[in-house]
C-alpha cells in the first residue's frame, strides 16, 4: 500500500519523505507553521518554518525560537518535497500549506475564509489532488452577511450607545478579529480604547497594516474617558473586573456563532454581530470545487455532517482526529482565546 504523502498521528500531520509535520500540536524536530493562533502555532518545536508576515506573529505569541520566513508562492524543497504558502485569508499571516511529492500535491489549509476582510491577504484557490480542510462553519445554516453590511450594523450601533450616554464594549479575539474590527469602525464616532492584550498583538501587526489610532485601558485612565466611546477587548475580559470600568456600558460579541441566539444569552451579551474568520457554508463548497480535488480530508469543525455531505456529491472525503479547535474553544494564550 503506497504511503500518504501526509499522514496524522499522535505529533500531528507528517510528511515521511520530507520528515516535517504541518501545524503539530506536540513539539517536534521541524514545524511548517500554517497561522499564529495557538491551537495552529504551539510553543516547543526546535524549527518554524513559516510565512515571513507571520514571523513577528508567532515570536510575539511562543517567544525566543528558531524561525525562518517565506514569501507568498516562495518554493522551499527539503528532501526533494516541494512546499510553499498561498494566502489563506484567515488572519494576517495566515496561509495555506501546498506540499508536492512525485506528482502529487496536498493542500493544507489550516483555517481559511473567502471574503477579503481588508485586513488579511485574500484567500487564493490552490489546484491539488488531496484538499486538507476545516469545516468549523460547515452547516448550511452558516450563510455569511458581507462586512460591510455587518460593520455597518456595528458602527449604528456605537452611535445609538454613544446617545444613551453608553460605553460601545466589543469583544473579538486578540489576533485577526480585533484587527478586523479596528480596521474597520468608524473613527468619527468617537475613539477606540483597547484592553491590554488587543493592543500588544496590535502593536505587532501596525508595520503591516495602518490601523487607526488606539488607547490602551490603564489605570491611569479615567472612566469620564471612555464614556461614550469604543473599547476592544478579549472575550475572557467579559464579567472580569477589569470591565467594570466601563458601566455604564453594552456589549456585543463578533462572531459566526451569534448566527445562533443561544450561543448569545449563553455568553450573557447584549448584542451579536455574525462576522467570522472562517468561511460559511458556501465558502467551503466553493473553495474546493476551485481546487480541482479528488480527495478531501475534514479536520475541525462539522467534520461528520461535512463529510457525508461531500461523499454525497461524489468526492472522495473522509475526517482526521487533530487537535485544532476552530470556533468552539480555541486554546488559552496569555489568558484570552484565539480565533472565532
Amino acid at each position: 500500500m503506497k504511503t500518504p504523502l501526509l499522514a496524522f498521528n499522535d505529533k500531528g500531520i507528517y510528511c515521511a519523505a520530507a520528515d516535517v509535520y504541518l501545524d503539530p500540536w506536540r513539539p517536534v524536530e521541524k514545524a511548517i507553521i500554517s497561522h499564529g493562533h495557538a491551537d495552529h502555532a504551539r510553543w516547543g518545536h526546535k524549527k518554524y518554518i513559516t510565512h515571513v508576515t507571520n514571523v513577528p506573529i508567532i515570536k510575539h505569541r511562543i517567544g525566543d525560537i528558531e524561525v525562518s520566513g517565506k514569501e507568498w508562492n516562495e518554493t522551499f524543497t527539503i528532501n526533494n518535497v516541494k512546499f510553499s504558502f498561498h494566502p489563506a485569508g484567515h488572519i494576517i499571516g495566515s496561509s495555506q500549506i501546498r506540499v508536492e511529492h512525485k506528482g502529487e500535491v496536498w493542500v493544507f489549509t489550516g483555517d481559511y475564509k473567502t471574503e477579503d476582510d481588508g485586513v488579511a491577504v485574500p484567500y487564493e484557490p490552490v489546484k491539488c489532488d488531496t484538499f486538507i480542510t476545516e469545516c468549523t462553519f460547515g452547516l448550511p445554516a452558516f450563510k455569511w452577511t458581507p462586512q460591510e453590511q455587518v460593520m455597518k450594523d456595528i458602527n449604528n450601533w456605537w452611535m445609538e450607545n454613544q446617545a444613551d450616554g453608553r460605553t460601545s464594549i466589543l469583544f473579538g479575539y486578540t489576533l485577526g478579529k480585533a484587527q478586523r474590527l479596528l480596521k474597520h469602525l468608524d473613527t468619527s464616532i468617537g475613539k477606540i480604547f483597547t484592553h491590554g492584550a488587543v493592543e500588544n498583538m496590535t502593536e505587532v501587526l501596525r508595520p503591516m497594516m495602518d490601523f487607526p489610532e488606539t488607547t490602551r485601558i490603564t489605570r491611569d485612565v479615567k472612566k469620564e474617558e471612555i464614556k461614550g466611546h469604543m473599547v476592544i477587548a478579549p472575550p475572557s475580559a467579559h464579567g472580569s473586573p477589569w470591565i467594570r470600568k466601563m458601566v455604564p456600558y453594552v456589549t456585543a460579541s463578533a462572531s459566526g456563532w451569534m448566527t445562533f441566539r443561544g450561543a448569545r444569552r449563553r455568553r450573557a451579551i447584549d448584542r451579536g454581530f455574525v462576522l467570522s474568520d472562517h468561511c460559511d457554508w458556501q465558502g467551503l463548497l466553493t473553495s474546493i470545487k476551485e481546487t480541482g480535488c479528488e480527495k478531501i480530508i475534514c479536520t475541525h469543525g462539522y467534520t461528520d455532517i461535512f463529510s457525508r455531505y461531500l461523499r454525497e456529491q461524489g468526492y472522495d472525503a473522509r475526517t482526521e482526529e487533530t487537535q485544532y479547535e476552530g470556533e468552539t474553544g480555541q486554546l488559552e494564550s496569555n489568558n484570552e482565546k484565539d480565533s472565532e
